[in-house]
């Protein structure tokens, strides 16, 4: 009995003093074959600026489908990293149709700040329900918030694959978010002016995105013919520059003025169009109009860093659709049709830039030649296998709508449309006469990218009523395409010195229930799980009972 007791003691000494030294020593272990709790570098550093309390609201509580309650774990799992981090990090789980009295005005509220619903197929017990769910966070600190998206939909991903993608971006959403909140010296952008570029309120809704991480200006080339040293001095002073849709030639001081510009360090965005094709003209010309090539004045600066944008259009069958009227009057119908020239590609995933992004949409797209130099050339986005070129000039009509194309034609796939350049950056007038005489030029710049798009249109948002929507979205169809995601990356990845941007390329697999499985041997599995308890609970009762009349009837 007192060996027992010393035991005893023992124990709890030992119980007692572990308890106290975990309140002074904490660690933790990831024995994840992916490491997906183990957090990155510079996610780190960016939870570590924190000096005050970071409140995180989950709007995942409540009665949510399976899915979304394996999100939700994961998302916990992941904010309690953080705090392990940086313990001023805080999170709440909220239900935030709780109140079932005020639900629709709740529902509205929140689509109201931006925070749209997912609404889910539910299907228990033989009977289908529809149910919408909030799958976002809002990251409080001091006065500011932020909006978290928790999850993340592709084209054509199945439950398992959705959740996957998800989990996946969720360590850059919170690590983004957390930078958002801390940046207190922003980098600029310079959208770039004086040669037919896209309209502000054309390209809103991107600059409106990127607004919470930069400064914007906009810098205009018509200057370069009476002060071409003050405009290189002002273009100096912005880190990125975006040059959306020019639909005019540069002359040779203003190229020399970008030349310089991107020699000097400055990076760039092109987004080009080499051929003069809108649908609107096909429209207002009774279903046809012809595609001319657009001389921009620009082929020998491209050539100088290996890229050449081929004045030709691509034609894809793995196409997005457009919007045509049938009828007249009340008696018109609005019917979604395949257009070739409307590429829709998918990312391959092969760089922070694409990985995990939904399918962006290109629009009489060109496509790009790569150059043997000694630039670095990563090709971001291609057509699809099956898709082609067409040579311009040519009419191009709603006629091709009337007759399947011909599948054989198609087979010259996997074009260029998107090319991040990168190197130390050499002017093109290295060994040339300059075109002008500005101070302090270089011939050999330092380390530098540049990313070309061949479609201008990709950064341009529909309007309704005058009011820019969201780019990516298409509101004739009502489809969302990653546009905005595929150029906010693009432009965090050129402006990102701490790496962040590079947790995108994580990879994590997180396995679910087979939901076939679950249904075929359902009965079998609730019968193991309340059987086997009842049984062994029986058999323990009997073996003590027994063990206790005999123990006391000696």
């Amino acid at each position: 009995m007192k060996k027992l007791l010393i035991s005893a003691l023992v124990a709890i000494v030992a119980v007692v003093v572990l308890n106290i030294l975990a309140r002074f020593v904490y660690t933790r272990f990831d024995l994840t074959e992916d490491k997906r709790y183990t957090l990155s570098q510079p996610a780190v550093d960016v939870a570590q600026k924190f000096d005050s309390p970071v409140i995180i609201d989950i709007l995942l509580d409540g009665n949510i489908p399976p899915e979304f309650s394996r999100l939700k774990t994961e998302t916990i799992q992941l904010l309690e990293s953080f705090a392990s981090k940086n313990a001023n990090i805080k999170y709440n789980l909220v239900d935030p149709l709780e109140d079932e009295e005020r639900a629709q005005q709740t529902i509205a509220e929140l689509q109201g700040l931006g925070l749209q619903p997912a609404n889910v197929t539910v299907e228990e017990n033989g009977k289908v329900s529809n149910e919408l769910v909030f799958p976002w966070a809002m990251v409080n600190y001091n006065d500011q918030t932020v909006k978290v998206p928790l999850l993340k939909n592709k084209l054509g991903s199945t439950s398992e694959e959705r959740i996957n993608n998800s989990v996946q971006q969720l360590e850059y959403a919170f690590a983004d978010a957390f930078t958002k909140l801390n940046i207190t010296e922003k980098k600029s952008i310079a959208v770039i002016k004086g040669n037919g570029e896209l309209r502000d309120v054309e390209m809103a809704d991107y600059l409106t995105t990127i607004r919470d991480y930069y400064n914007i200006g906009a810098i205009t080339l018509d200057s370069v013919a009476n002060n071409p040293q003050k405009v290189l001095d002002q273009l100096k002073g912005f880190d990125l520059a975006v040059i959306a849709k020019p639909t005019e030639a540069f002359t040779d001081q203003e190229k020399f003025v970008m030349d310089q510009f991107m020699v000097q360090g400055g990076k760039s965005i092109w987004l080009m169009d080499q051929v003069a094709m809108e649908m609107d003209s096909i429209y207002a010309g009774g279903g046809s109009a012809f595609a001319l090539p657009r001389e921009l004045n620009l082929k020998d600066l491209f050539f100088s860093y290996g890229i050449r944008i081929d004045p030709v259009l691509v034609n894809d069958l793995y196409f997005t659709q457009i919007v045509l009227a049938t009828g007249e009057g009340n008696e018109s119908q609005y019917n979604p049709l395949p257009w070739y020239y409307y590429p829709m590609v998918f990312s391959r995933n092969d760089h922070p830039i694409n990985t995990n992004i939904e399918a962006v949409r290109f629009q009489f797209a060109n496509t790009i030649d790569l150059l043997e130099n000694d630039y670095a050339k990563m090709v971001l986005l291609r057509s699809s296998p099956l898709s082609k070129t067409d040579g311009v000039p040519r009419q191009v009509s709603l006629d091709i709508l009337n007759s399947p194309p011909n599948k054989d034609l198609y087979n010259n796939g996997n074009l260029p449309l998107a090319v991040l350049v990168e190197g130390n950056f050499s002017s093109m007038y290295k060994n040339r006469v300059k075109p002008l005489d500005l101070q302090n030029t270089l011939d050999d710049g330092p380390a530098n990218q540049m990313l070309v798009i061949s479609d201008g249109d990709l950064i341009k948002n529909q309007l309704r009523n005058g009011r820019p929507l969201e780019l990516g979205y298409d509101k004739w169809t009502n489809s969302f395409y990653g546009n905005k995601e595929f150029l906010v990356n693009s432009t965090n990845y050129l402006l990102d010195d701490t790496g962040l941007i590079n947790i995108r390329n994580r990879k994590v697999s997180i396995p679910l229930l087979d939901v076939e499985k679950i249904v075929a041997k359902k009965t079998k599995w609730q019968l193991i799980n309340i059987g086997v308890p009842v049984v062994l609970t029986l058999i323990f009762g009997v073996f003590f009972s027994f063990y206790r009349k005999r123990k006391f009837s000696a």
